[in-house]
Formats: structure tokens, C-alpha cells, sequence
């Protein structure tokens, strides 16, 4: 186990090095991964299916301390580790949406929020096995960069062709008209906990990469406000666009990194940011649409275009025509 994660370090040192990456742009570019691949989870939950979690942090929670006990204790390869914490976090899930998911309303939301603080506080009770509130140290450094940016790719590719799918269409199907969808013979609540184990096993899969990274995971790290970012994150991005969460989690983990050297006011300015980007788009920056290189291209031209007879009028010190009216103006002068 030890000599194939040294290998995948040794390929991503030499890497960068060839390069000129320094360690604290890969720390950032591993921790963007790290987001994207727990939001892609939440924007087929919430995106595609409109179901809203404030558990997901406890199902990043079970991964991460899967994969790390598996790796430290059992010595187990850390691919298989990864894979066997993020299908375990979607076992879990499994289990608990086959009560939740038939109850309607805020109650499922009410308790992924009550199921998240319980896994939180189970983990910090739980010190023989998880090393309680002092946290699991000891982890191999398995998450480099270019693991990461590997695992991001896959992660999308799978996402994207669930969406494609006939089970994506009947995802979307039941977050525009469930009663209608039911009609037509989907069954909501099995496809509902398809989408709700998607998204735990993404998150699982996230957890793992990020004790890996930090080879040290602690309780505190999976609580409530990591929940409400993952949420925050896929609005921003847009639901019901995968490549809109890629991009809301890139601007959301990127952001308090360009305001580092404001540290007194960095935080201050980061929340107005991210306000007013609900605000002026509250559909997120891609609801509802993918990105697309032709839809670019056309964007720009047409600011090209605006921007161009912009200069032109302001340059070219030709009056302009009076209209009949304003020549009749002057007359009556």
C-alpha cells in the first residue's frame, strides 16, 4: 500500500516540479477537487431531483473515517479504501432513506439535519475507534494533486451520464411534476433514494480524498456549516446543471483564497460576495443549463458587438441626425 501511494506522490512531484506548481497552489487546486466532487453529489440530489440535505456532511464524515481506519489500522490499499468509504457512506444512505424518503415536506430535511449532528457526535464518543474530539491522525498522504484531478474527472463522467440517462430523465421528470411522473408509471421513491445513495457516495468519496489530503480528520470538520456550504454552493452554481456546480465550487473554495491578505475582513467579504450572486442570479450562474463552448462563443460575439459600437459612437465626433421633432423644437425657438 505504502510503495503505490509514494508512487502516485512521486509522479505528481515531478509533475508539478516540471511545471513550477508550488505546494500551496496544489493545495488549493486538491481541495477544489474535493468540493467538486461532494457538490456534483448534492446537485444531482437537489439539482435534479429538488430534494435539499443537511446531511451530507455526515455521509463525507463516514468516508473520510472509513477510508482512514481502513488505511491505518487494516492496512488496506488506499484505492480500495476510498471505494469502500464512499460505498459504504451510500449503504448508509440507503438504509436511512428507505424510512426518510416516504415522508413528505420538511421532514426529510429535518432529519438529514438531525442524522448529520448524530454522526458528528457519534464520532466524538466513539474515541477508541475514531480517536474521539482529538481527531484520527496518521493518514497516508494519498490525495496529491493530480489523484485528485483524476478522481474530479471520473467523478463528472459518471454524474453526467446518469443525468444523459433514462434514469436522469425520470429524475427530472419528478422534480418538475412528481404527481405527474407517477402517473405516467415512475416510481418516485425508488429513484428518490437512488438520487439521495448518489449523492452519499459521492460525498463519501470526497470525505476519503480529504483525510487523505489533510492526513488528519477531526468531528468538527463534518459539521452543519459544511452542509450549508455544499447547499450554498450548488444554488450558486445553478441547479440542475452539473458544469454550473463545477463552477460554484471552484468560485466558492477559490474565494477566501484571493482575500487571504485581507485576513481581518476576508470572511466579511467573501458572504457579500456570495450574497450577491443569489442575488443577481438567483437561478445560480447555469441553472438549468449546461456550459457550452457555442453558447460562449455567441455570448461574446454579442458583447464584442455592444462594446464595439459602444467605442465606435463615442469616437467617431459625428453628431448625430436630429429627428423631426427636435428640428421642430428648435424652430418654435
Amino acid at each position: 500500500m505504502g510503495g503505490q501511494h509514494t508512487l502516485f506522490n512521486d509522479i505528481n512531484t515531478a509533475f508539478c516540479n516540471a511545471l513550477g506548481i508550488s505546494s500551496y497552489l496544489q493545495g488549493v487546486v486538491i481541495m477544489v477537487c474535493i468540493n467538486i466532487i461532494a457538490v456534483l453529489g448534492m446537485s444531482v440530489l437537489t439539482g435534479f431531483t429538488r430534494l435539499f440535505s443537511f446531511g451530507n456532511a455526515g455521509f463525507m464524515s463516514i468516508g473520510a473515517y472509513t477510508a482512514a481506519i481502513l488505511t491505518v489500522q487494516f492496512k488496506v490499499n488506499f484505492l480500495i479504501a476510498i471505494i469502500l468509504g464512499a460505498l459504504f457512506a451510500g449503504l448508509v444512505a440507503f438504509l436511512l432513506g428507505s424510512i426518510t424518503l416516504r415522508l413528505k415536506g420538511d421532514y426529510f430535511l429535518i432529519t438529514c439535519l438531525g442524522f448529520g449532528e448524530c454522526v458528528r457526535v457519534l464520532f466524538n464518543y466513539t474515541k477508541n475507534i475514531t480517536g474521539g474530539s482529538a481527531g484520527y491522525p496518521g493518514i497516508p498522504n494519498y490525495s496529491n494533486m493530480l489523484f485528485c484531478v483524476v478522481c474530479v474527472v471520473l467523478a463528472f463522467f459518471i454524474a453526467w451520464r446518469l443525468i444523459h440517462s433514462k434514469y436522469g430523465r425520470n429524475l427530472t421528470s419528478i422534480r418538475e411534476n412528481e404527481l405527474a411522473a407517477e402517473a405516467v408509471g415512475v416510481n418516485a421513491y425508488r429513484f428518490k433514494r437512488m438520487s439521495f445513495t448518489f449523492s452519499a457516495i459521492y460525498a463519501g468519496w470526497a470525505g476519503a480524498l480529504y483525510g487523505g489530503y489533510l492526513m488528519y480528520i477531526v468531528p468538527a470538520s463534518f459539521n452543519l456549516a459544511k452542509s450549508c456550504e455544499l447547499i450554498t454552493t450548488t444554488v450558486i452554481g445553478g441547479l440542475g446543471s452539473l458544469t454550473g456546480s463545477v463552477l460554484g465550487a471552484i468560485i466558492v473554495t477559490i474565494l477566501p483564497e484571493i482575500f487571504r491578505a485581507m485576513s481581518n475582513y476576508r470572511m466579511l467579504i467573501y458572504s457579500i460576495a456570495v450574497v450577491l450572486i443569489i442575488m443577481f442570479k438567483p437561478s445560480g450562474l447555469y441553472g438549468y443549463k449546461e456550459f457550452s463552448f457555442k453558447r460562449m462563443c455567441k455570448t461574446l460575439k454579442r458583447w464584442g458587438i455592444a462594446i464595439g459600437k459602444f467605442f465606435a459612437k463615442l469616437f467617431s465626433g459625428k453628431k448625430q441626425p436630429k429627428t423631426a421633432k427636435a428640428g421642430k423644437e428648435e424652430k418654435s425657438k
